[in-house]
């Protein structure tokens, strides 16, 4: 009874392991993927979660222990004895355990894993806590037949896992667990021993779409699109977008005026143009806005299929206008900007996109950052951005 009062409330921790020198990829932590450092995704998992005591990162990095401070962890730096090509995920915990003595419990979180969302980690916690479990790891369910490999040339392969006389249609065969690598939760004792797994042990067994690994380059492609549909985007993140106001200059444009004795001319991509027609088709308002006193002859000239505000000399005001007068709370709207001028607004947005090029101060607002500059696809990019996360209910 004891020891089941001092697990349900010691200190437990929630550990990513973030060394600075990966071969594979440089800096991979902290590469952008859909718009957010790498391992802000699992961080906002885990403080989002409200089950940790703590939550720290362990680097050897500058870099990385600035980002994590952005995005509300604490940091560990770790020792260059730990930080070596060859040095192990358990010796890195131990050396954690040693300088943290309050630590009972840790839940090594993968940064590689982006999917990962607070209500998975809440029930593994609750495992911890109050099932009993010294360890509870993840894995995911696949229906992959296994072979015996071959290593003598002419030697033959045999099933071990099916048999080819009877072999079974998916929906009739449950398939296999395998370990994914997202978390590792562990109490103390099992750490100091020199395991990541030991005592009583459980499993956890993650949705296929949340199971998401990056190791390589070409794994990040992948795990972007994996990410937009199916990442945790955090508390605020909207289920139904019902405004997007978006500023011309930088977001449909590339910036650039061109001008002859009579006229103004600007360009913009037709791909922008889908999407906006894409948000509408959804019931999504689409109000376009430019702080140059931009000519009537002009805006009907671009032949847009929404409201355009020229001369506006204060963002925020159309924003909230809008809002008010369609009866919209601030997580139902959506703003995308590309500068300095754009920041206030795409802060109070529900949800805000910048495009690639945009000013250091806008991209610093937490908001998705497109791939695509603009005039280049970037309303776009984020146009379907909004749709996915509609579509995923989040």
């Amino acid at each position: 009874m004891a020891e089941e009062q001092r697990r349900v409330g010691g200190h437990l921790a929630a550990l990513v392991l973030a060394r600075g020198g990966s071969k594979g990829i440089p800096l991979k932590n902290i590469k952008k993927l859909a718009g957010k450092p790498l391992i802000a995704w699992v961080l906002r998992a885990a403080i989002d979660s409200e089950a940790f005591d703590s939550v720290w990162v362990s680097t050897d990095n500058d870099d990385i222990e600035k980002v994590a401070k952005d995005y509300g962890a604490q940091v560990h730096r770790r020792s260059t004895a730990v930080s070596k090509d060859t040095t192990s995920s358990l010796e890195t915990i131990q050396e954690f355990l040693q300088h943290h003595p309050e630590v009972d419990m840790v839940g090594n979180i993968q940064a590689t894993s982006p999917c990962l969302h607070p209500s998975d980690l809440i029930q593994v916690v609750d495992m911890i806590r109050t099932q009993g479990y010294d360890s509870v790891f993840a894995v995911v369910r696949h229906h992959l037949f296994r072979w015996r490999e071959v290593k003598t040339p002419g030697e033959g392969t045999v099933p071990e896992n099916l048999d080819p006389a009877h072999r079974p249609r998916r929906q009739d065969w449950s398939g296999e667990l395998y370990e994914n690598g997202s978390f590792y939760f562990t109490t103390r004792e099992i750490i100091e021993r020199g395991l990541i797994q030991g005592g009583k042990m459980a499993y956890y067994e993650m949705k296929q779409e949340h199971s998401v690994d990056i190791d390589i380059d070409l794994d990040w492609p992948i795990a972007e699109q994996r990410v937009k549909r199916f990442g945790y985007f955090g508390k605020g993140a909207p289920t139904v977008v019902k405004l997007l106001v978006c500023n011309i200059d930088g977001c449909l444009t590339d910036g650039r005026v061109y001008v002859n004795q009579e006229h103004e001319f600007i360009s913009y991509s037709l791909r922008d143009l889908d999407g906006i027609r894409k948000l509408l088709e959804r019931g999504v308002t689409v109000v376009l806005i430019s702080e140059r006193n931009i000519s009537p002859s002009l805006i009907s000239n671009l032949k847009l299929p929404c409201d355009v505000e020229g001369n506006v000399t204060n963002k925020r005001e159309v924003l909230q206008r809008r809002m008010s007068g369609m009866g919209l709370s601030l997580n139902q709207s959506a703003y995308m900007g590309c500068g300095d001028s754009d920041v206030e607004c795409l802060k109070l947005a529900g949800t805000s996109g910048v495009p690639s090029d945009a000013s250091t101060a806008a991209k610093m607002t937490d908001s998705f950052t497109c791939t695509q500059g603009g005039g280049y696809g970037a309303i776009q990019e984020f146009a379907e951005h909004i749709i996915t996360l509609m579509e995923s209910g989040r």
